[in-house]
C-alpha cells in the first residue's frame, strides 16, 4: 500500500491493487484478501524502538491492518465491487466481526471479503492469519502479493542484484533454507494441508488475472508432484 514512499497509503498503489482485484472478480474468482499493516505500524520494530510491550505493539499493528482494509474496501466500492471487511478484533462500527460461515456466504454471493487484524492474537503475523483464513474458507490457493518482488529469491533481490529467482520449491525447501517469504508457522500450516502458495508482484499489471488463467507467474510453493507441474 505504501508504494515507493515506505509509509502510509500511496493512492497509485491502492488503485493498482484495486484494478487487479477487479480483474480477478471479472474473471469469476471468489476472492478473499488478507491485508498487512506494515506501511502504517510495524509492531516488532516499534516495540524495540519505543520500549512498548510486544503484545501491546502487536495490537496496535492490528489496527493498522484495519485502516488498510477499509481503504481497499473504499477503492473497490468506487468500482462497484461489493466488498465486506471482517476483523478478528471487534470494531463493529467499522467492520463485521470475523465469522467463518458468513465469510463463505459473502464469497458465494460474489462479494470480495477482506480479512483484517490478522488472527486477532499477538505474536502471530498476518502471514499466519492469511494461511489460517485460507484453510478455514477452503481456498484453492494462497496468493502472496509482494511489492516489486516477483517471486521467491535465494537472497533479498532489493539488496543483491545477483539474487536468483526460484520458480518452484516445496515446503521443506522453504523451511530448511530459511527463505524470507513467510513465517514458519504459516508455511507449516500450508504444508500440513498441501495448500499451494504463489508468490508474485501485485504491482505488475495483470499478474493476478494471469495466475487465475493458469499462467506461471512468480514462484510456486507446493508438494504437488513433479517440479513445475
Amino acid at each position: 500500500m505504501a508504494g515507493d514512499e515506505g509509509y502510509g497509503i500511496d493512492p497509485k498503489s491502492l488503485e493498482v491493487t484495486a484494478t487487479q482485484v477487479e480483474e480477478a472478480v471479472e474473471a469469476g474468482a471468489e476472492l478473499a484478501i488478507v491485508v498487512g499493516g506494515g506501511n502504517i505500524f510495524r509492531g516488532s520494530q516499534v516495540a524495540e524502538e519505543l520500549g512498548i510491550e510486544s503484545a501491546t505493539a502487536d495490537y496496535m499493528a492490528m489496527l493498522g491492518t484495519v485502516i488498510n482494509a477499509v481503504a481497499l474496501q473504499s477503492a473497490l466500492e468506487r468500482r462497484e465491487i461489493p466488498t465486506r471487511v471482517q476483523t478478528a478484533i471487534q470494531i463493529q462500527e467499522v467492520a463485521e466481526p470475523y465469522i467463518r460461515r458468513r465469510a463463505i456466504r459473502h464469497l458465494e454471493k460474489g462479494r470480495v471479503v477482506i480479512f483484517a487484524a490478522g488472527t486477532g492474537n499477538p505474536f502471530f503475523t498476518t502471514d499466519t492469519g492469511a494461511a489460517l483464513r485460507a484453510l478455514e474458507i477452503g481456498a484453492d490457493a494462497l496468493l502472496m502479493a509482494k511489492n516489486r518482488v516477483d517471486g521467491v529469491y535465494d537472497k533479498d533481490p532489493l539488496k543483491h542484484p545477483d539474487a536468483r529467482r526460484i520458480p518452484y520449491l516445496d515446503y521443506m525447501e522453504l523451511l530448511s533454507r530459511n527463505l524470507r517469504v513467510m513465517d514458519h508457522t504459516a508455511a507449516t500450516l500450508c504444508s500440513g494441508e498441501r495448500l499451494p502458495i504463489v508468490v508474485f508482484d501485485i504491482l505488475r499489471s495483470g499478474n493476478l488475472r494471469r495466475i487465475l488463467q493458469g499462467e506461471r507467474v512468480g514462484s510456486l510453493i507446493w508438494n504437488g508432484g513433479e517440479r513445475g507441474d
